[in-house]
């Protein structure tokens, strides 16, 4: 079996068709460059051969890009050189595409050759548009739903395949810098007016598009295989150039703080490229990609946000029961969080009842979904018919009669026990022994909860972050006596709702909250003592957290942490660490509540726009004159937050050390470039984390204790992944 084929009609029109086997998607992989590289040489030697369309057999789309799978090996199976074997493999492949853009011109001259278009029917990603991209006319079906573009910025690389070098050749770095670092997406019109693609045309007219244009004897030169080609924009020794590349150059480092190593060395590929002829540009592009690839980061980030993601929300430990799809759910409460829910629930297809306590309450829930869509029509990525369909499902009521043909319960009431023990009383005295209730909690124990409950193996635990419409993780949380058709529910509620599900144990704070606060904690704890609030916030931005420890106590709300303080330390007595109380509990009582209240760790205008640090903290704790070293407090900062997730694994609460990564990443935004907690310790390595964490615990105290799970990998040399994800990846 071949991905790829060939025929050619009675006009001499060769078309090669890509139709990767078993895949409902094409995806590029090794044998299918050898494919494709032998159609195109048997193309370009058949003199009754007078032109090539490349399509898709898959309807709707061309491809979805590489096979992610076989890059994050590609640095194992390089062999003993990698960085060698690595460049080798890239310049084949760049043959390839070279092969298909030169089409059999003649070197010196430019004449001859054969005219090769691309028919794409749909989405074209990564090396699927990095294949139209080196061929001489791209068309694309009018399909609205098609996504065009290079999204590899967003797993750790850049396109590597001649996607970096073309575009900016073909639209100058100025206008081709979204596309490339910030890896947006196109439809097929907005694409061509992008200019990324050459004509959008009926589906049904596609192909015989194509024919028309390769039978017309078209010129097919591209501009930079020309002599006199100026690059649009101008390169980095033009005056205008140079500006373009001092501003590139500050946007990357100010958005990723120098924390991403793909988006520094696409900027270089660029740069350099920009100064040499096309062929020495490609191989500068395959130098930097091979460095991005032999960066640990590349492998861990490409396996956390693709491969682990991937099969996380296809259910890697989803329970073999019946199907469990939800018809209809009843959220309870519709505050932000419930009205949340609701909406995605709708957006899914999914009744919703939303229950609240007054009709005005239940009608408010509503009005965030009508309000949602009313800014999706404004960006016209939404109709009004679609808003009415959408709106259409949610009963907005107070009355509990109309749950009882919900088989989903979600609860989403006030973060109290007996609150919510009254709620699933009042729920279940109408619903059927069948409807599974979920609790929306972030801090409250499952089992406790599911003794008010009439079957607890029915209670589960659904942890939604805020905002729901944009935060991708939901956390699911089983109870000690939570059955596999409840986790089912849940986990198949959260695939229709397109979310990434992490299923983690009943424990205080579950897993998230539990990495989470000791961070927050840290940064106050420092702050405590004299270091530089600016140092705190800036050391965590240049390890890639999205967020300050300071900032996120504003966004989250000052008298959150009073009150979960609180509660902590009564749970746990005095086994409960209170050093980094006294802080947030004088600002809740000086009424900086955070960004709500218009004043916390950060000043605030009118509007709520962060001005700057409070300088109110240095007057209670005076900035230090000897400030401690920037990679110290980093280390505090992520350590605060690893050996969280290492304890959670270590305890059960976590089973997956796929869903820890994952989880930290999309959760609460754990440093991206890393992979997540244990993707982060296999980079820095078990024996040097372990013994970081001695000299941290001698210096800082307890709280820095070396797991022992950590210490016996430590001891032995293993990595995470090499113990835990084996098995893991045959699962």
């Amino acid at each position: 079996m071949t991905d790829f084929t060939m025929k050619t009609d009675a006009d001499g029109v060769a078309t090669i068709t890509w139709d990767t086997v078993g895949k409902s998607m094409n995806v590029m992989n090794q044998q299918g460059f050898a494919d494709l590289d032998a159609l195109i040489d048997q193309a370009l030697a058949d003199d009754a051969i007078k032109g090539v369309i490349i399509t898709s057999g898959k309807e709707g789309t061309f491809a979805g890009g590489m096979d992610l799978n076989i890059i994050a090996k590609m640095k194992q199976s390089a062999g003993d050189d990698p960085a060698r074997g690595l460049m080798d493999g890239l310049m084949a492949s760049h043959a390839i595409l070279r092969k298909i853009e030169r089409a059999g011109m003649e070197p010196k001259t430019n004449k001859g050759g054969k005219p090769i278009a691309c028919a794409m029917q749909g989405t074209g990603l990564g090396i699927g548009f990095e294949i139209p991209l080196s061929c001489h006319r791209i068309f694309v079906a009018d399909n609205p739903k098609a996504k065009i573009g290079l999204p590899e910025i967003m797993v750790g690389i850049f396109p590597g395949m001649g996607g970096t070098t073309r575009l900016v050749r073909k639209m100058g770095a100025m206008a081709a810098s979204p596309f490339l670092l910030e890896g947006k997406l196109s439809d097929p019109k907005k694409a061509l007016q992008a200019g990324l693609i050459d004509e959008v045309v009926p589906a049904d007219e596609l192909l015989s598009a194509a024919k028309a244009w390769v039978l017309s004897s078209p010129k097919i030169v591209k501009p930079w295989d020309e002599k006199g080609y100026k690059m649009p924009g101008g390169t980095p020794y033009h005056p205008a150039g140079f500006m373009t590349f001092v501003g590139a150059s500050a946007m990357v480092n100010g958005k990723t703080q120098g924390a991403f190593p793909a988006a520094k060395a696409l900027l270089s590929a660029v740069y350099e490229g920009a100064m040499v002829p096309f062929d020495t540009a490609i191989k500068i592009e395959a130098r930097w990609f091979t460095h991005v690839l032999l960066n640990p980061s590349s492998e861990a980030m490409i396996r956390s946000l693709f491969i682990n993601k991937e099969a996380l929300e296809k259910g890697a430990n989803r329970p073999a029961v019946a199907d469990q799809k939800v018809s209809q759910v009843g959220i309870i409460g519709a505050g932000m969080m419930g009205a949340g829910i609701a909406l995605v629930s709708a957006l899914a297809g999914i009744k919703v009842v939303l229950i609240d306590a007054k009709q005005e309450a239940a009608d408010k829930g509503k009005s965030y979904t009508a309000d949602y869509m009313d800014k999706g029509i404004a960006r016209k990525k939404a109709t009004a018919e679609k808003k009415d369909a959408v709106l259409g499902l949610i009963n907005a009521t107070t009355d509990y009669n109309a749950l009882k043909d919900c088989d989903l319960i979600v609860e989403a009431v006030f973060e109290d026990v007996g609150v919510k023990a009254d709620v699933t009383a009042k729920v279940q005295a109408v619903t059927g022994p069948d409807c599974v209730f979920a609790t929306n909690t972030s801090t409250l124990p499952i089992t406790e909860l599911a003794k008010a409950a009439m079957d607890a193996e029915k209670f589960i635990g659904i942890h939604f972050f805020s905002p729901v419409d944009k935060m991708l993780l939901v956390e699911i949380i089983k109870g000690k006596q939570t059955g596999d058709v409840a986790v089912a529910k849940a986990l198949d509620f959260v695939r229709q709702i397109k979310k990434t599900p992490i299923v983690v144990n009943d424990e205080r704070f579950f897993y998230a909250n539990r990495c989470i606060l000791p961070y927050v904690n840290e940064g106050v704890r420092m702050l405590q003592e004299g270091v530089a609030p600016a140092l705190i916030e800036n050391a965590a931005k240049l390890l890639g957290m999205p967020l300050g420890p300071l900032q996120l106590t504003d966004e989250t709300s000052i008298n959150l942490g009073v009150k979960i303080a609180k509660a902590t330390k009564i749970a746990m007595g005095d086994a409960y660490d209170d050093s980094a109380d006294e802080l947030i509990f004088w600002m809740a009582d000086e009424g900086r509540l955070g960004r709500k209240s218009k004043a916390g760790f950060y000043d605030y205008d009118e509007k709520g726009k962060r001005q700057g640090l409070w300088d109110g903290l240095s007057a209670r704790y005076p900035v230090a004159d000897d400030q401690p070293d920037l990679i110290l407090v980093q280390h505090r900062l992520m350590f605060s937050q690893v050996l969280e997730a290492v304890r959670a694994l270590e305890e059960g609460v976590l089973e997956d050390i796929r869903e820890g990564d994952v989880g930290a990443i999309l959760g609460w935004g754990f440093a991206p470039w890393s992979g997540g907690p244990f993707s982060w310790l296999d980079i820095i390595g078990t024996p040097y984390a372990a013994e970081r964490c001695d000299e941290l615990t001698e210096m800082l105290g307890a709280r820095f204790t070396t797991p022992a799970l950590l210490r016996e990998m430590g001891d032995k040399g293993q990595s995470f992944y090499g113990r835990f994800g084996q098995s893991q990846e045959a699962a």
